[in-house]
């Protein structure tokens, strides 16, 4: 074979080789970006989450209608918990390794936050979550875009407090979450010099509400702090009802209880009880409008819009926003750029903390009126910085604290009862 020959060859499998590189690149910036959406779709807590999903989903769609990411679709993967923590691991699991997701939204409860974070940091991953929380927690592989402590416990009861008595009874489920905020809300109670007279917690599930509410009655606080999860709610407003405990006579706080959950109580039974989070439908401002508009469209009139549902809502915005500042879907390059990001949300100006990727918030206060609604009776006026730990308590103290409620629950994140 002559020199020309071998040139030939020589040009001419280069040329196949860079045309196979070209062809390559062009194949994989027309794939889509495969993100996790995992939340319970069955169980006690679907009667919080489905509409999460909505919210993540009509995100999604809003981007891919505008062009997508880096020119590409995403395409969401929905998975069911089934209110089951360890099938919440099981399914994170799955979307990582075997759908090869880039980043997974999901969970509510912390006891699904907890199980499945080993999972993300075992495989460098990337959970965004959407829902307030108790804390004393700053994975790396999380950004979380609900309130911590700061944002919506500590100012509740400092706001109740103020406002309805200095005598607390303190009712949730037993798990991580209200657990954990009725130590931070004890610490803050003792340090007001106010009262703590009951303190009761029922199964994550359970409709055996007799024994909290029955020590209600008895103890006659100024207000009930509530950190029930789930449809519980239902079962523990409609004992109160039964013992004629109301407002009017004993107001309620809920930490977990919003628009989204309150279309399935009877609303003349909930009307003057209060809720705080950091958005609520009733926001006065051009931006929401147009959210509740467009969620509306999309799943119907009579739907609503809530906290957790506004948190997904812009935690896919803000994702998106970190991918095309990185020019890539990759995992770490993705988690390094959603740091610092910011947001206008429906709640106003959302912002990522770069040292703890919590998110600004502003808190608000809503009692609720007698078309399902919150009228807001109070707001921080501006975002309020995130701070996952209390300081009534060390770092240490804090953990140990949490170590040890896990310890006994035989190594779970709830009682397994």
């Amino acid at each position: 074979m002559n020199r020309k020959n071998i040139y030939f060859l020589l040009v001419f499998g280069l040329t196949i080789i860079i045309s196979f590189l070209i062809y390559t690149q062009i194949q994989a910036a027309k794939k889509p970006i495969k993100v996790g959406i995992l939340h319970s779709l069955s169980g006690t807590m679907a009667i919080s989450e489905k509409s999460v999903v909505d919210a993540t989903l009509l995100a999604i769609e809003e981007i891919n209608a505008q062009g997508g990411v880096l020119g590409r679709k995403v395409q969401p993967i929905v998975v069911d918990g089934e209110s089951n923590w360890q099938t919440f691991a099981q399914k994170a699991e799955e979307l990582i390794v075997q759908e090869k997701v880039v980043t997974v939204f999901g969970c509510w409860t912390s006891a699904s936050r907890k199980t499945v974070n080993p999972v993300f940091n075992n495989y460098n991953h990337l959970l965004i979550y959407p829902v307030q929380y108790e804390g004393l927690e700053n994975s790396p592989n999380i950004v979380y875009t609900g309130a911590a402590p700061n944002q919506q416990i500590i100012p509740a009861v400092k706001w109740s407090f103020d406002n309805l008595g200095k005598r607390f009874f303190l009712v949730g489920s037993d798990y991580i979450f209200p657990r954990t905020a009725n130590a931070i809300i004890k610490d803050q109670v003792t340090a007001l010099q106010g009262e703590i007279l009951g303190e009761e917690y029922i199964l994550l599930g359970s409709k055996n509400v007799t024994e909290a509410v029955k020590k209600i009655k008895q103890t006659q606080p100024d207000i009930i702090l509530n950190t029930i999860n789930g449809d519980s709610n239902i079962y523990f407003f409609q004992a109160l009802k039964n013992e004629g405990i109301t407002a009017d006579k004993i107001p309620t706080i809920s930490f977990s209880l919003a628009e989204e959950e309150l279309r399935n109580f009877s609303i003349k039974d909930m009307v003057g009880n209060y809720a705080v989070w950091n958005y609520f439908q009733s926001i006065d401002n051009p931006r929401n409008h147009e959210f509740i508009k467009k969620f509306q469209q999309r799943y119907g009139k009579n739907r609503v819009t809530s906290d957790p549902i506004e948190a997904a809502y812009f935690g896919v915005y803000l994702w998106a926003q970190a991918i095309q500042d990185a020019g890539t879907d990759n995992v770490n390059a993705i988690r390094e750029h959603i740091k610092d990001q910011s947001f206008l949300a429906p709640e106003g100006i959302v912002y990522i903390d770069p040292d703890n990727q919590h998110t600004w918030k502003t808190v608000r206060v809503g009692k609720i009126q007698a078309d399902g609604q919150f009228e807001i009776v109070w707001n921080s006026d501006k975002p309020i910085r995130p701070r996952p730990y209390p300081l009534s308590r060390t770092k240490t103290e804090w953990e140990t604290f949490v170590k040890s409620l896990y310890q006994s629950w035989n190594n779970n994140w709830a009682n397994p009862g």
